[in-house]
C-alpha cells in the first residue's frame, strides 16, 4: 500500500473503537431502563450482536453493503465475501489525493452494524425469547440493514440521486425505530403483574450508559468524515451542541410538565439529540446544530406522549428517539445543509431539490423498514415462538431464559 494517509487512517480506527463502545453503553443505558429481573436479558441482546454480526460482516454483510452496485439496491455478495481482496484494496480519503486501507473502513463500518439491530431490542425489551431474536438478528442484518446501508453509502440509488446522510440517519436510526414500532404491534403488550412498577430499576446505569453512547458518539460521527480535517472538527463539534441543547430542553420540558427535572429525561434528551443530529454533523454549521438540538427535543418528547396515548408498548421509547429522531434529522439535513461545510445546500440555501430527496430517502426507510420487519417477525415465530411463556415473563427472563440473576442477595 502506496500513499497511505495516516492521520485519516489512524482517525477511523480509533473512531471504530469508539463506536464498538457504544454498544456495551446501550447494554447500560437499557438494562437501567429495564426491571431487574431483565436486565442481564437485554444487556445480552446487545453483547451477542457484537459476535453474530461480525460474523455476518465478514462472510458477506459488508459486501451486500460495499460491493459493486448491483441494480441500485444492493452489493455484490460475492465481491469482499470472507474479506477476500479487502486486505490489500485502498478507499480514497475524501478531499484528499491519499488513500486509507480498505480494511480500516470495513472495521468501522462493521461497529455501524452491530449497534443498529441493538437499539431495536428496547422496543420489545422483557418478552422476547433469545433463540427468536438470534434468529431475528441475522435476518434483520442481512435484508434491512445491509441494503439500506448500500442505498446510502455504498452507491446505491439514494447514493446516486445525492441523498446525504452523514452518519446514519436512516441507516441506523430511522432503521431501527421503524422496525421497533413494527415488532411492538407484532409481539404484543407485556404483562404485568398487579401492583408491578415499570419505573427503570437503576438509574445510576442508565446515565452511565449515556455517558459511554455521548462519548462512543463522537467517533460515531466525528469519524464519518473519513480524514482527519475540518469536517471531522465541524462534526465532532455539533454532535456535542445538539445533545447539550436536546437535553437542556428535554429537561425544561419536563420541569414545566412534572414541576421537577429528572435524570432520565435528560439522558433520554441528550441520546434524541445524538441521534438526531447524526445525518446533519457534516452537513450544517454549529448555529443550526443548535437549533436541530432544540427541534428534537420538543418533537420527540411529543412521539413518546403520542406512543403512549396509542397504547403502544415501546417499553424503552426506540420509536420516539430512534425512529422519530433519525427520521427528522434527516429530512433537516435537506433545510439547513449548508455548502460551505460539505459541499450540501438546503432550503435555506434555495434547493429545494436536496429537502424533496431527504424526504423521499427517509419515507422509503420507513415504509422498507416497517415492512419487512413485520413479515421477518412473522416469520420468525412460524419457526420458534417469539414471546416467551407467561411463565418466565412474569417470572423474569433473566432466570427462565439464563438461569442468572443480576443481583444476588
Amino acid at each position: 500500500m502506496n500513499n497511505i494517509d495516516t492521520g485519516a487512517t489512524a482517525l477511523v480506527l480509533v473512531s471504530a473503537a469508539l463506536v464498538m463502545l457504544m454498544t456495551p453503553g446501550l447494554a447500560f443505558f437499557y438494562g437501567g431502563l429495564v426491571r431487574r429481573k431483565n436486565v442481564l436479558t437485554i444487556m445480552m441482546q446487545s453483547f451477542v450482536s457484537m459476535g453474530i454480526v461480525t460474523i455476518i460482516w465478514v462472510f458477506g454483510g459488508f459486501s451486500l453493503m460495499y460491493g459493486k452496485d448491483i441494480g441500485g439496491f444492493i452489493g455484490n455478495p460475492f465481491q469482499y465475501f470472507g474479506l477476500q481482496g479487502v486486505a490489500s484494496a485502498t478507499l480514497q480519503v475524501p478531499g484528499s489525493t491519499q488513500t486509507m486501507p480498505l480494511m480500516a473502513y470495513f472495521v468501522f463500518q462493521e461497529m455501524f452494524a452491530i449497534i443498529t439491530p441493538a437499539l431495536i431490542t428496547g422496543a420489545f425489551a422483557d418478552r422476547v425469547s433469545f433463540k427468536s431474536y438470534l434468529i431475528f438478528l441475522v435476518l434483520w442484518s442481512v435484508l434491512v440493514y445491509t441494503p439500506m446501508a448500500h442505498w446510502a453509502w455504498g452507491g446505491g440509488f439514494l447514493a446516486q440521486m445525492g441523498f446525504a446522510d452523514f452518519a446514519g440517519g436512516i441507516v441506523v436510526h430511522t432503521s431501527a425505530g421503524f422496525a421497533a414500532l413494527a415488532s411492538i404491534l407484532i409481539i404484543g403488550k407485556r404483562k404485568i403483574k398487579k401492583g408491578e412498577k415499570l419505573a427503570p430499576h437503576n438509574v445510576t446505569y442508565v446515565a452511565l450508559g449515556a455517558a459511554l453512547l455521548w462519548f462512543g458518539w463522537f467517533g460515531f460521527n466525528g469519524g464519518s468524515a473519513l480524514g482527519s480535517n475540518g469536517l471531522a472538527a465541524v462534526a465532532f463539534v455539533n454532535t456535542d451542541i445538539a445533545a447539550s441543547l436536546a437535553m437542556i430542553t428535554w429537561m425544561i420540558i419536563d420541569w414545566t410538565r412534572e414541576g421537577k427535572p429528572n435524570m432520565v429525561g435528560a439522558m433520554t434528551g441528550a441520546v434524541a439529540g445524538l441521534v438526531t443530529i447524526t445525518p446533519a454533523a457534516g452537513y450544517v454549521q454549529p448555529w443550526a446544530a443548535a437549533v436541530i438540538g432544540i427541534i428534537c427535543a420538543f418533537v420527540c418528547h411529543w412521539a413518546i406522549q403520542l406512543r403512549a396515548k396509542m397504547g403502544w408498548d415501546d417499553a424503552l421509547d426506540v420509536w420516539g428517539v430512534h425512529g422519530v429522531g433519525g427520521a427528522l434529522g434527516t429530512i433537516l439535513v435537506g433545510v439547513f445543509a449548508g455548502v460551505a461545510v460539505n459541499n450540501v445546500s438546503g432550503l435555506i440555501e434555495g434547493n429545494v431539490h436536496q429537502f424533496l430527496v431527504q424526504l423521499l430517502g427517509a419515507g422509503l426507510a420507513i415504509v422498507y423498514s416497517f415492512v419487512l420487519t413485520y413479515i421477518l417477525l412473522w416469520l420468525v415465530n412460524l419457526i420458534t415462538p417469539v414471546r416467551v411463556s407467561e411463565e418466565i415473563e412474569i417470572t423474569g427472563l433473566d432466570e427462565g431464559l439464563f438461569g442468572e440473576e443480576a443481583y444476588v442477595e
